[in-house]
């Protein structure tokens, strides 16, 4: 009984791990995120999922190799841009 009883609670719990976003995990293994900076991360990330236009600009933006100040600037533009269409 009290396997039974472990066992969906671990079951209850494992859903909302499971229903993660693996782009939106993969930005922020990228980024290198963890914690509570992490999970932020990961809530604005699945918030904005229609589309997912951070990684397209993120996508953009590392085609055009850009970094720094520029890529910072870029994406903002581009979501702007992504959101107003």
């Amino acid at each position: 009984m009290r396997h039974l009883l472990l066992l969906l609670t671990l079951a209850l719990f494992s859903g909302p791990l499971l229903a993660a976003n693996p782009a939106c995990e993969k930005m922020a293994t990228e980024k290198k995120l963890a914690g509570a900076a992490k999970n932020s991360f990961m809530k604005k990330c699945e918030r904005e999922q229609p589309g997912n236009a951070q990684a397209m600009c993120d996508g953009k933006a590392a085609e055009k190799k850009l970094a720094g100040a520029a890529k910072n600037s870029f994406v903002k533009k581009c979501l702007r841009d992504s959101s107003a269409s």
